[in-house]
């Protein structure tokens, strides 16, 4: 499992945690930065959207995790 920085416009320092690994795709744990407050959501990625995500760019794998929010939420 890992963590992901979401390409995004501006200062904004929003990032995907992989929860859960399943057959087709994966449960994700997104953090947005909402004007100074954490906006998180979790929700299902297929692999083919993730494998494209991370082909074209907008996902980039962090090499430790953003914060304990989105690792043990």
């Amino acid at each position: 499992m890992g963590s992901y920085t979401l390409k995004s416009i501006g200062k904004s320092t929003d990032y995907m945690t992989i929860v859960r690994e399943m057959d087709d795709g994966y449960v994700v744990r997104i953090v947005r930065d909402k004007d100074g407050y954490n906006d998180v959501t979790t929700d299902y990625i297929s692999k083919t959207l993730f494998d494209s995500c991370i082909r074209t760019g907008y996902l980039t794998k962090m090499s430790t995790p953003a914060d304990k929010t989105a690792v043990n939420a």
